[in-house]
């Protein structure tokens, strides 16, 4: 069955390959996995469907997937953050791809029913759109589906409760609870991307600035420990007490967001629930407030109440829209359209750091085929898939590491041995 791509233009074929092979410099890690897969090809005779970023990093982990044998079919789980030259050059490079930047909801949606229309083998998902479709309308398209993998902390939300309610119809992966994806990608990755698509879009200065950030996981740390490092006066919010604990130790001050939303000059969202900043904190913010958002759907901020609330909305710059309050004439201000700020005002995670996340991708579509009789369940990614990765990137970085001796290892391992 031929299946035909959807993007917005071929042409930019020789564009996004020069950003794939400048991202390709600092993916040393993925690349080694992919000089494996293609001498073995772990994945040969497989369709995979995946729901990603399309970014010039995504582009890489496709191209160690094709090596491995896997015919692939691709969809965004973001409109805004596709890179149309990457889906040109994907496309040239034999993968199925449907997705255009800026596409509306109903497009993004049928470019999620057109990935499905493949029947694949194994689904990479990123938000966990195309794991929702296989357990609802397009049950169907599932049926040779040997398991899948899940990228970010809101799709892992949302298939623990898929598990919980005993409807998993398939092994999934957590690749977000990777050691080597969360305390990298997610701290690093998020803290320097976040900040750098404020500073982008806004040209503010981030010393002095009362910096909001709304939950404090590990993205959260990421976010509060780069606007510290340029000399911003960070607040934390959150709901679980340790969390805010923790915050409260690293020196953060930590406050309910009704009295967070009275001081702040900059807010960040990160937390992968909906309607953290709504209308009662709207009423009561600073004339020029900026709202943004680097949770992974559009919902973290309440759009729809603060357009109701107000008299109408102008855009500023690129990727900067202002709102009016009808009530006291303050004005808001929402980058992005509320949705991820890092790939919608700047280019998302650094290569580097995008490295261990796609190999843990790549590493776990290969567990899935050799392992096919896990249970339908939510599955760590293995300890020691894990623990390579973080090698290969030491390895890659020219560092090196201690292992622990044959006496060190008794000891760990035994319980004799006392004082």
């Amino acid at each position: 069955m031929v299946h035909k791509s959807d993007i917005a233009n071929i042409e930019l074929k020789g564009e996004g390959q020069l950003l794939y092979e400048w991202a390709n410099r600092n993916m040393q890690v993925l690349a080694r996995v992919g000089q494996r897969f293609g001498k073995e090809k772990p994945l040969a005779g497989l369709r995979i469907a995946a729901c990603m970023h399309i970014t010039a990093e995504t582009a890489n982990l496709m191209a160690v997937l094709k090596a491995g044998g896997a015919e692939l079919f691709l969809c965004a789980s973001n409109p805004l953050s596709t890179k149309d030259a990457i889906t040109a050059f994907l496309v040239n490079e034999g993968v199925t791809v449907y997705a255009i930047h800026g596409e509306d909801r109903d497009t993004y949606f049928r470019h999620c029913q057109q990935v499905l229309d493949g029947e694949p083998h194994i689904i990479i998902d990123d938000g966990g759109d195309l794991t929702r479709l296989l357990h609802a309308e397009l049950a169907a398209k599932g049926k040779n589906v040997i398991g899948g993998l899940e990228e970010t902390t809101t799709g892992v939300i949302r298939i623990r409760a898929l598990e919980r309610e005993g409807k998993l119809k398939y092994p999934i992966v957590a690749i977000n609870d990777a050691k080597t994806k969360h305390m990298f990608d997610n701290r690093y990755g998020t803290g320097q991307s976040t900040v750098d698509a404020i500073m982008r879009s806004t040209n503010i200065l981030m010393a002095g600035q009362k910096v909001v950030v709304a939950g404090f996981g590990m993205c959260g740390r990421g976010v509060a420990m780069r606007a510290r490092g340029l000399g911003a006066d960070v607040i934390v919010t959150e709901v679980d007490p340790v969390r805010a604990l923790e915050a409260v130790m690293e020196s953060y001050r930590v406050m309910p967001m009704a009295d967070a939303a009275k001081i702040g000059d900059v807010f960040v969202t990160v937390t992968g629930n909906k309607h953290i900043i709504r209308g009662e904190h709207f009423e009561v913010m600073k004339d020029g407030v900026i709202l943004c958002n680097s949770g992974h759907f559009d919902v973290e901020i309440d759009l729809q109440q603060l357009a109701k609330m107000s008299s109408g909305k102008v855009r500023l710059r690129s990727d900067i829209e202002e709102y009016t309050l009808s009530a006291s004439k303050r004005r808001v201000v929402v980058l992005g359209e509320g949705r991820l700020v890092n790939l919608v005002a700047a280019e998302g995670h650094p290569a580097s750091v995008m490295d261990m996340s796609f190999a843990n991708q790549a590493l776990a579509c290969e567990y899935l085929v050799k392992n096919r009789d896990v249970p339908k369940k939510v599955i760590d990614m293995p300890a020691k898939l894990d623990n390579e990765v973080a090698a290969l990137k030491l390895a890659a970085m020219g560092m090196s590491f201690d292992q622990l001796t044959e006496a060190q290892a008794k000891y760990l391992n035994s319980w004799e041995e006392g004082t």
